[in-house]
């Protein structure tokens, strides 16, 4: 006992701010456009494998949600106008939530996982968030084992047909207010995968998602960052 609390000693607090982590030089972030560069070549367009980018009124565009963070954009680009920046918080929310809604989840937060046809790279990520490095408990936030014990879901994976009525059931069991939110490219964007007879597509496409988080996975900061953003907690964790 003596030698674990010794040990608990040196080794001291290790859990380190949501946005406080250094992001490895090998990351691939938010994809940055620099428009005088552009040739409107459209390479870029034509090697994404996801059709995350778009050509609109001779301007680039880049769906993020549906952006598995390749790189193949920026390696096809001979004119060196995209390149992937360190940025990884790209949560967006689709709709604001109410004042009731907030003061009855803002302080306490139970989520459940659901699965809807991921590979499993997602889920690692959501499991580091309960390391003593991202201490999600901190911020009154946690999982649990039951539908009917949470205020959110958070589904990965592209929806597929046998988890269709899993899914489906697992959010008609869960008590109102409730928040959803689709965790990687695979559950907010539905392409990753393209068209199959297996896939029903993107989670929005099954039950409304409040919350995308952007990612081939998603950084657990990242998850951290979206379920701050839904909670409308980002300022006050800040300061």
């Amino acid at each position: 006992m003596l030698n674990l609390l010794k040990k608990i000693m040196k080794t001291g607090c290790v859990t380190e701010p949501y946005d406080g982590g250094i992001v490895p030089p090998r990351f691939r972030g938010e994809v940055a456009w620099a428009e005088g560069q552009c040739q409107s070549c459209q390479r870029c367009r034509v090697a994404c494998p996801t059709g995350a980018i778009g050509f609109s009124g001779g301007r680039l565009t880049i769906d993020h949600s549906a952006c598995a963070f390749c790189g193949q954009c920026v390696a096809v680009c001979e004119h060196k106008a995209l390149a992937h920046t360190g940025e990884y918080q790209l949560a967006e929310m689709k709709n604001q939530l109410s004042g009731k809604i907030k003061s009855i989840l803002k302080r306490s937060l139970h989520i459940r996982h659901v699965d809807a046809g991921s590979c499993n790279a997602c889920d690692w990520e959501m499991t580091a968030l309960t390391n003593p490095i991202y201490d999600l408990q901190q911020y009154g936030i946690d999982f649990v084992p039951s539908p009917r014990h949470a205020d959110m879901l958070m589904i990965t994976g592209v929806v597929t047909r046998n988890l269709t009525q899993a899914l489906t059931m697992t959010y008609e069991a869960t008590p109102s207010p409730k928040l959803v939110m689709a965790v990687g490219a695979c559950a907010a964007g539905g392409k990753v995968f393209g068209n199959s007879y297996a896939i029903q597509g993107a989670v929005d496409t099954i039950v409304p998602v409040d919350i995308y988080v952007p990612g081939c996975p998603p950084r657990p900061a990242a998850l951290i960052y979206g379920l701050l953003l839904a909670l409308d907690r980002l300022e006050e964790v800040r300061n």
